[in-house]
């Protein structure tokens, strides 16, 4: 066989598994349209300058009153002249659009479009990232669940969150692609937009730590830390009140609405709902479905998927912190997909978030003392409650698919981890089940 015909034979696969992108990607920006014009009745309809009726509208965002509460209108800028409740990717993307947006009419209404504008590009890039990890695990066409998720379309525009999400994309494509260093800059930028990727680091420990690579998680680390502090360290000189915000107001938090912690303390839960004990109790749980995680990692005698844990993590996360926000469901719809592409228990998922959703504006119709048009807390807890139920599910499912590896649709056709990185195919060194064997000899065996 000549050197062509062999490049020309290789090239067939993936060109397949990159044959969706264009239309993936359309579907983002059509996902984008559609959660854009769900924002209709407070954007062009005026809904978000009543305080019913964008609940009863179901188009509330967090980005319209920004302009007024953090004191863009007024030309301070982020961290500066008026201290932001959210990290400095987020205050820096702020002060861009501030500047760009003064001195028009309606600064405000400009503020939320041009948001609305690098949110949806941010979609679309995640997107386009999402087919390249789905593809490398000959799904590529799992990636039109980000795309047009419904709870993504309803969600997409409440918050910042779809920056934070298409950076950590960017960081595991990376690192499936061995480019270590750039995965710590990404992961570097994420944390600095929203704090919650910060968790990705526990997967990427205990694979290395089963498999030895530590090298490639500590350029990784470096990069992570490199990173965030180049891009907070001028804040923190310069402004260090403005800047310790975001971190005194997430560590004074109560428990909000959505989390489990809000349950308990509105129901008066015996230690579970005492609200002195609420970091503890968050930290803690936490910290113990962390440890099952790491255990799970250790005793397997397949090596978890770095997708699987990757989700496991940031599931335990959400389910065990203060707050839980609507739009938190972007965070994970990536990972759930590529941790077990299988649409029962996804559908499941996505009718309780969506339930969520307008269960928690309706709640707060009747928190604003309207209680003809809200729903009571018996009915919104069922919404909470869902949530953490239908996860719960599909970690079950996960959990399964790492103790059973036959049953994940991944690893067929002996495929071991195709976005581990230097995980995949790697012999295994620490291990506390019997007579494990190395992930190679598992491939070799199964071909």
């Amino acid at each position: 066989m000549s050197r062509s015909t062999y490049v020309s034979d290789s090239a067939v696969p993936a060109a397949r598994a990159m044959l969706p992108l264009v239309p993936v990607g359309l579907f983002a920006a059509l996902g984008a349209v559609l959660a854009y014009a769900w924002k209709a009745p407070c954007r062009f309809g005026g809904a978000w300058n009543d305080g019913t009726q964008q609940f009863l509208r179901f188009c509330y965002t967090d980005i319209y009153p920004l302009w007024w509460n953090e004191k863009l209108d007024q030309g301070m800028a982020p961290y500066f002249g008026h201290p932001v409740e959210y990290p400095v990717g987020i205050g820096g993307l702020m002060w861009v659009i501030q500047k760009l947006v003064s001195g028009l009419n309606e600064p405000g209404v400009w503020f939320f479009d041009l948001t609305m504008l690098v949110m949806s590009l941010s979609l679309v890039v995640g997107v386009v990232i999402m087919v390249m990890l789905a593809g490398a695990q000959g799904r590529p066409w799992d990636a039109a669940w980000y795309a047009l998720a419904p709870a993504v379309i309803l969600t997409a525009f409440i918050n910042w969150d779809l920056l934070c999400g298409a950076l950590s994309l960017g960081a595991f494509l990376a690192w499936s692609r061995r480019k270590h260093v750039l995965t710590g800059v990404l992961l570097g930028l994420a944390i600095a937009t929203k704090f919650y990727p910060v968790v990705f680091f526990g997967p990427l420990f205990l694979l290395a730590l089963r498999t030895r690579k530590f090298p490639a998680f500590l350029w990784a680390l470096a990069g992570t830390v490199v990173t965030w502090v180049v891009v907070n360290l001028p804040i923190m000189v310069l402004a260090f009140d403005g800047w310790k915000r975001f971190y005194v107001f997430s560590s004074e938090r109560g428990a909000d609405w959505g989390s489990v912690w809000f349950f308990f303390q509105r129901e008066q839960w015996p230690f579970l709902g005492d609200g002195d004990k609420l970091d503890m109790l968050g930290i803690g749980s936490f910290a113990v479905l962390c440890l099952a995680i790491a255990v799970l990692t250790f005793t397997t005698r397949t090596r978890p998927r770095l997708m699987q844990l990757a989700f496991l993590v940031l599931a335990a996360f959400m389910v065990t912190n203060k707050v839980w926000s609507p739009q938190y469901v972007l965070w994970l719809v990536p990972f759930a997909v590529l941790a077990r592409p299988n649409w029962k228990p996804l559908v499941l998922w996505q009718v309780a978030e969506c339930w969520y959703f307008f269960a928690i504006w309706l709640y707060l119709v009747t928190q604003g003392g309207d209680e003809t048009l809200g729903i009571g807390d018996g009915t919104y807890y069922t919404a909470v409650w869902g949530r953490v139920l239908t996860i719960a599910i599909m970690a079950a499912f996960v959990v399964r698919d790492i103790l059973r590896p036959e049953h994940d649709v991944i690893r067929q056709g002996g495929v071991d981890d195709p976005l581990g990185g230097v995980f995949d195919g790697a012999p295994d060194h620490f291990v506390l089940a019997p007579a494990a064997r190395p992930a190679t000899a598992r491939a070799e065996g199964a071909v």
